[in-house]
């Protein structure tokens, strides 16, 4: 793990003009940051099309293989971020236990699940931000073992109890704050702590109270890197403190940009708002003079279904700005279509570097748990296809 480590921690800080610039501000600026240092990378940039632009998009394999030109060391890069898959067989669950889980939720959830149990130490069970205990629910079916689901939420504390109660299982929520002192109380020695997605600082603060309390086997899988109390992202182990890699919540949330999930639709909306957004920053410059960005809140689906004008007086409403009669507001939305597929365009380069950092953080938190004498390894336990978030941290506390 020191080895991959090293070797990301040095393929990312050489190459950082490339990742830590945001596709949605470049676009708009018409400036990209490696133009005098990777000419070939600009003229093949400019060479494609929409449809080349989308296809790279959907297959990142070949994405890799055309960026490897112009970055040689991605190759090695991304032989470092490749991880076995996790060997699942499948769980028999009892009828009505997925009862209110969408299906590619619960596909994750039993692939975490089985993984769990096939690595499980311990006599029960500490199932971290629970929601309303779906992972619990299996764990505690499959190995007949005590859960303490710990939750903020009273109401998911709530449903998931009535639920464990109706199919009398082992379980008992706890309402707490996980960074509350309190939250101490629900650990003991006994346990195997998991947690499925919980973000940022709530699965870290989970890693360093198993640490605290030795427990004997912790497994989660990471989510959400970008939400934290401290402005910039503070490593757990040594060889990441040592690190001049410093990363902040704007650069945290680029492991997070690749999503699965929503299919045409999603896409088709996203790329609706995202012109509109665009569209309507080009129109603030021009019409107003305002070059800095001005950030819009985030709007329903349903209300971009008026038009762009639409958008554009509920966005000068809501940011208290007075908008002129005679807008050309057809000019504006050509203008912010355009640009979406220059943001696209750009936010390829970027893309070839989400899993390497992805891969940075999972390790910096393996390496920790190693460094306080657990053995860990880090797996993928599902397809990305299912989630882009399967990696999968796993520590058994190292006895004597």
């Amino acid at each position: 793990m020191y080895s991959r480590f090293t070797i990301l921690d040095l393929f990312l800080l050489e190459h950082q003009a490339y990742w830590r610039s945001e596709p949605f501000h470049l676009c708009q600026t018409q400036q990209q940051p490696w133009k005098k240092i990777n000419r070939p990378l600009v003229d093949w940039l400019d060479s494609l099309n929409k449809e080349n632009i989308q296809t790279l998009k959907d297959q990142p394999q070949l994405l890799v293989e055309e960026l490897t030109r112009f970055f040689p060391q991605l190759d090695t890069a991304k032989q470092t971020v490749q991880f076995e898959r996790t060997a699942l067989i499948g769980l028999d669950l009892p009828r009505s236990t997925a009862d209110g889980v969408p299906g590619r939720k619960l596909q994750q959830i039993m692939a975490m699940g089985e993984a769990a149990l096939e690595h499980h130490q311990g006599k029960e069970w500490l199932e971290w931000c629970a929601g309303k205990g779906f992972l619990g629910r299996i764990l505690s079916q499959q190995s007949n073992q005590k859960v303490t689901s710990f939750e903020w939420q009273q109401s998911l504390c709530e449903s998931g109890q009535k639920i464990a109660d109706d199919h009398q299982l082992k379980m008992n929520f706890v309402q707490g704050d996980a960074f509350s002192d309190d939250a101490d109380d629900v650990f003991n020695s006994n346990q195997h702590a998991v947690a499925l997605h919980a973000c940022g600082d709530l699965h870290v603060e989970l890693v360093k109270k198993c640490v605290t309390h030795g427990l004997p086997a912790v497994t989660i899988s990471p989510c959400c890197y970008h939400l934290i109390r401290d402005e910039t992202y503070q490593p757990m182990s040594s060889v990441a403190k040592n690190s001049r890699l410093t990363l902040s919540r704007s650069d945290l949330r680029i492991p997070l940009q690749e999503t699965v999930t929503g299919g045409e639709r999603v896409k088709r909306h996203r790329q609706l708002e995202m012109s509109y957004r665009l569209g309507f920053s080009q129109l603030l410059k021009v019409e107003l003079h305002i070059d800095e960005y001005i950030p819009v809140p985030s709007i329903r689906k349903s209300e971009l279904a008026g038009g762009f004008e639409s958008f554009c007086r509920w966005a000068v409403e809501v940011k208290e700005i007075s908008l002129g009669a005679d807008v050309d507001f057809e000019f504006y939305l050509a203008q912010g279509e355009k640009l979406f597929w220059e943001m696209e365009k750009l936010s390829l380069v970027q893309q070839a570097f989400r899993r390497p950092l992805e891969v940075w953080l999972a390790l910096d938190r393996a390496i920790y748990l190693q460094e306080q004498g657990y053995e860990v390894s880090i797996e993928a336990f599902c397809e990305r296809s299912v989630t882009p978030r399967n990696l999968l941290i796993h520590g058994t506390k190292i006895e004597g």
